[in-house]
C-alpha cells in the first residue's frame, strides 16, 4: 500500500476518512476536528460563549473528547459524572469516575459527581432488580435515572445547556431502531438540539455527525486517557445490534451512516411540520422533584426511588 500523505502538508497522514475524501496528519486532524465541532455548534445554534454548558461525561473517549474540545474553544463548560454503582471485575463505575477526575484535574476544570447509591439509597443495578419496579436489565432504569439526574444537575449548577457526546454511530443506530419499529414520537424528537422547555435546559449533541472512529482518533492523538471497557450491561443491547448492521452497510458503501442521518435531518421538517424540537417539558410538574412529567402524579424516577423506600 502506498504511503498516505496529509492533504494539507507534506507530513504522513495519521487518519484517512474515505467518506470525506480526506487524509490528515496529526496536527491538521486535530485542527479539522475542532473546526468541525465549532461548525456544528453554529449550524444548529446550540450555544454561544455566554451560555454555561454542562457536559455529561462517562469517562469514555467521546465525552472526554467533547469536554476537551469545548475547553479548547473557550466555552464555559463544566463536567458531570453520574456514578451508577455498576460493579464488575474492572470496577467499572469507580474506574470511569477516576478517569473523569484525572481529566478535570489536569486541565483545572470543574467536575460535579452524583453517586446514585449515596444520594438515592440504591445503585442503578439494585433499582433494576427490585420486584416492584419489574425491570430485569438495568438499561431502562439507567436511562430514567440519567435523564433525571442530568436535568437536575444542570438546574442546580445554573447551566442552561446540557450536552452529551452522542456520535454518528449512536445516532444512526437509534434512527434505524426507531424507523424499523415506527416509533413516530421518538423519531419526531430525534434531533441534534432539543430547545429548553418546562424549566429544563437546552439539550445538544455537538458530535452527532462524527463517526465513532473519528472521536477515537481525536482522543488518541490528544493523549486523552479514558476507560476502554464497554458498560458490562451493554452486551446484547438492541442498539448494538443495529450498529452492527450499519457497520456492514458502511463497509460496502462508505458514507452510508452519514447520508442516512443527515438525509433524515433534512427531511424531518417536511415529515413532522416543525423545524425546532422542544424538550418534553410541557406536561405536569412532579410534586416531589418539580421536573416536568407526562404522568398525573410523581415522575417515573421519583416513583422508582419511593418504591425502594416503601
Amino acid at each position: 500500500m502506498p504511503a498516505m500523505y496529509c492533504h494539507r502538508c507534506d507530513q504522513m497522514a495519521a487518519i484517512r476518512m474515505k467518506e470525506h475524501r480526506l487524509q490528515l496528519c496529526k496536527e491538521h486532524y486535530l485542527e479539522w476536528f475542532i473546526q468541525q465541532t465549532q461548525a456544528y455548534i453554529q449550524k444548529f445554534h446550540m450555544f454561544n460563549r455566554s451560555d454555561k454548558v454542562l457536559v455529561a461525561v462517562s469517562g469514555g473517549k467521546d465525552s472526554l473528547s467533547l469536554w476537551d474540545v469545548l475547553w479548547r474553544l473557550n466555552y464555559q463548560a463544566e463536567g458531570m459524572y453520574i456514578h451508577l454503582g455498576i460493579d464488575s471485575e474492572d470496577h467499572y463505575s469507580d474506574a470511569s469516575e477516576a478517569y473523569c477526575r484525572q481529566f478535570a484535574e489536569e486541565r483545572g476544570l470543574t467536575l460535579h459527581v452524583v453517586n446514585v447509591r449515596e444520594r438515592y439509597g440504591k445503585s442503578v443495578p439494585e433499582f433494576a432488580h427490585m420486584k416492584k419496579w419489574g425491570k430485569e436489565r438495568p438499561c431502562a432504569v439507567c436511562g430514567v435515572a440519567k435523564r433525571h439526574i442530568m436535568n437536575q444537575a444542570a438546574i442546580d449548577h445554573g447551566c442552561n445547556v446540557l450536552t452529551t457526546a452522542h456520535n454518528l454511530d449512536d445516532e444512526a443506530a437509534l434512527l434505524m431502531l426507531n424507523t424499523m419499529n415506527w416509533h413516530v414520537e421518538l423519531l419526531r424528537r430525534q434531533s441534534p438540539i432539543l430547545e429548553a422547555s418546562g424549566g429544563l435546559p437546552r439539550k445538544v449533541k455537538p458530535f452527532c455527525r462524527f463517526y465513532e472512529r473519528e472521536t477515537a482518533a481525536y482522543a488518541l492523538l490528544r493523549g486523552i486517557d479514558y476507560v476502554e471497557e464497554e458498560c458490562p450491561h451493554a452486551t446484547g443491547s438492541t442498539q448494538l445490534y443495529y450498529k452492527g448492521i450499519l457497520n456492514q452497510m458502511e463497509h460496502e458503501h462508505s458514507g452510508y451512516k452519514l447520508n442516512f442521518y443527515t438525509n433524515f435531518w433534512n427531511a424531518r421538517e417536511k415529515l413532522f411540520g416543525q423545524k425546532t424540537v422542544k424538550d418534553a417539558g410541557d406536561g405536569n410538574a412532579c410534586p416531589n422533584c418539580g421536573q416536568p412529567t407526562t404522568a398525573d402524579g410523581l415522575c417515573s424516577f421519583c416513583r422508582m426511588v419511593n418504591s425502594s423506600q416503601a
